[in-house]
């Protein structure tokens, strides 16, 4: 059997291998540096040519869900796409819980899915499924250029350039591209023979240059809320801040300049030692007499909103109540389920800072730090971290998630599981002079993939990574523990063990179903081992119940490097909802000054 032709009279699979060289020499002109590369058969000529770039680190993981969330850790961790190459077929549909995750968090991504040829399709091929848009409108861009042929030569630069472009710089921001590259057998070929690759721009710039963003807010563009009194002397105003606020010091300095506080979650960044900032306000909240009487007249929103129902309750409240809320988002993402939003602001966070600033002017002495307005949040939250301070003793999950966060040295990374660890870490984590970065996935809020985004922000991140999981979540992905010899990045996983979904014991199914018929639908406590199971993957393992040996274990582990797991044993479920219903009395005992 003869190898077929190109146009031209290339062989085909040599006309693949140099489209697959193409586009790995332009994602690297492009910024890209790292790939998460599946093994599989059909994705066999750019698996190839992407082992041959010295200038991209290629990380192969066995199953595909897995490196998809990985990839996606990557991009969270550093602001750039990484690639996930699969085979075609249903490894394909594995990448999509990670690419709808990461265009709902606006995180950069470049999905590569293999596929067959358009005569293998609908004839019962093996490994073939429909892979036009499988993604649906999660992608911010799709494209699928067909079996690469000599005649698409001059597109394949364009292909690649436009990809990034569009995973970083789109006009709904950063997040997911899917490039749907059907080839052809055989997969194997030699880009020289085919005249090689076509030539890039000189000075090895990317064959697309975007520029983006929103242009720099003037202080003129505030006036209108300038004059609308929105930063009137006296205003009672409030700074609500979260993942995606931009330079965390710009907000800080705007809310020290106005006297407002700043109400800042563990994404943000913002959680440091400034005298604004208010990091308990989920614990000061539940205290109906201070929400009742501190209701703001203004609240600017920057970035995400916080995961705490009793915050944004609060915040609804007070829209229903007259308080007038502003969002500043660079993207125009709408995040106001309750529909209260009044104004949207779309600009870079940093931007409308420096703007406001400016409009507002040197602030007078009345709008200072002595306002009783910020003197009543600041003395709430010295009562708030003083009681969860004397509250956190023993081993529960609002004392681990506080030993956790005080623990973890300066530049490491933690990575939070949804559910009831982002909630304790966000409710009960200690301020800290230099914030530790806190990463997420709050874009669909699921917790499939948290060990494996973890990884990927490990394989990315500068100093030590910590994924801070519920056991639930754990076992949800454990494929991510199947690795090979040779990957082991500084990650530490903390699993905090008690038996089942915790949070569901805090929701009315807890109280109207019998214990047998909740456990089985709602607590699903596995018959399998944390601990067990992490080592047999191969993982190092502690296994604690007591503080002292939880912190001593994470620091050890910290100190080593390389993978392992911490198995943290806590309390049965139903006294995890006591544990928190006694810190948060203690809260708000606290700061009604009981």
């Amino acid at each position: 059997m003869s190898v077929p032709t190109a146009d031209g009279g290339h062989s085909a699979p040599d006309v693949q291998a140099a489209f697959a060289s193409t586009l790995v020499d332009e994602w690297v002109r492009g910024g890209v540096s790292r790939a998460v590369v599946c093994p599989g058969s059909r994705s066999t000529p750019l698996a190839v040519a992407l082992a041959a770039e010295p200038a991209i680190e290629v990380t192969v993981r066995l199953d595909e869900r897995s490196a998809a969330f990985t990839a996606l850790g990557i991009g969270l961790a550093t602001g750039r796409p990484a690639l996930v190459v699969t085979t075609s077929g249903t490894a394909a549909a594995e990448l999509h819980a990670a690419v709808v995750e990461a265009d709902l968090a606006g995180v950069p991504l470049i999905a590569c899915t293999a596929d067959r040829p358009a005569e293998l399709h609908d004839v019962g091929a093996p490994q073939t499924i429909d892979q036009t848009h499988l993604f649906g409108r999660s992608p911010r861009w799709y494209c699928d250029p067909g079996v690469p042929s000599e005649a698409t030569r001059t597109s394949w630069r364009s292909l690649a350039a436009r990809s990034v472009a569009e995973a970083t710089s789109g006009p709904e921001g950063p997040g997911p591209v899917h490039l749907n590259l059907p080839f052809r057998e055989p997969l194997l070929g030699d880009a020289g023979r085919a005249g090689g690759i076509p030539p890039g721009r000189s000075g090895s710039r990317s064959w697309h240059a975007v520029v983006s963003g929103t242009a720099p807010l003037e202080a003129t563009a505030l006036t209108t809320l300038v004059d609308a009194d929105l930063f009137a002397v006296g205003t009672r105003g409030l700074i609500v801040a979260g993942a995606g606020c931009g330079d965390p010091a710009a907000v800080v300095s705007l809310s020290e300049a106005l006297s407002w506080p700043l109400l800042a979650d563990p994404r943000s960044g913002a959680r440091g030692e400034g005298p604004t900032v208010v990091a308990a306000a989920d614990g000061i909240l539940r205290s109906s007499m201070f929400a009742g009487s501190h209701r703001p007249d203004t609240v600017i929103s920057v970035g995400q909103p916080w995961v705490s129902k009793v915050v944004n309750q609060f915040l609804a409240e007070s829209a229903s109540l007259g308080t007038v809320t502003v969002a500043v988002e660079p993207t125009g993402r709408w995040y106001d389920p309750e529909r209260n939003l009044e104004l949207l602001i779309r600009s870079d966070p940093q931007s409308f800072c420096q703007a406001a600033l400016e409009a507002v002017g040197e602030a007078p002495p009345s709008r200072g730090p002595g306002g009783a307005w910020l003197d009543d949040w600041t003395d709430a939250e010295r009562r708030a971290q003083s009681a969860i301070d004397v509250g956190s003793t023993g081993l529960t999950e609002p004392t681990l998630a506080r030993r956790l966060t005080a623990a973890l040295p300066d530049g490491a990374t933690l990575v939070v599981s949804s559910s009831m660890p982002v909630r304790d870490v966000e409710a009960f984590s200690a301020r800290r002079p230099r914030p530790v970065t806190t990463l997420a996935n709050r874009g669909a809020n699921g917790i499939d993939g948290v060990v494996s985004t973890a990884l990927g922000v490990a394989v990315a991140a500068d100093g030590p990574t910590v994924a801070f999981v519920g056991d639930l979540a754990f076992f949800h992905d454990v494929s991510a523990l199947v690795r090979s010899d040779r990957f082991a990045p500084d990650l530490t996983v903390v699993v905090a063990d008690n038996g089942g979904g915790g949070i569901f014991s805090f929701l009315a199914p807890a109280s109207a179903l019998d214990g047998p018929t909740f456990d089985t639908l709602f607590g699903t406590p596995q018959a399998q081992d944390v601990a067990q199971v992490a080592a047999g993957f191969g993982w190092p393992v502690d296994d604690v119940s007591d503080e002292g040996d939880f912190v001593e274990a994470l620091g050890r582990r910290l100190g080593e490097g390389g993978l392992s797991v911490i198995r943290v044993r806590l309390p049965a479920r139903d006294e995890n909802v006591d544990h928190h219903g006694r810190i948060n009395a203690a809260i708000v005992a606290a700061v009604d000054g009981a």
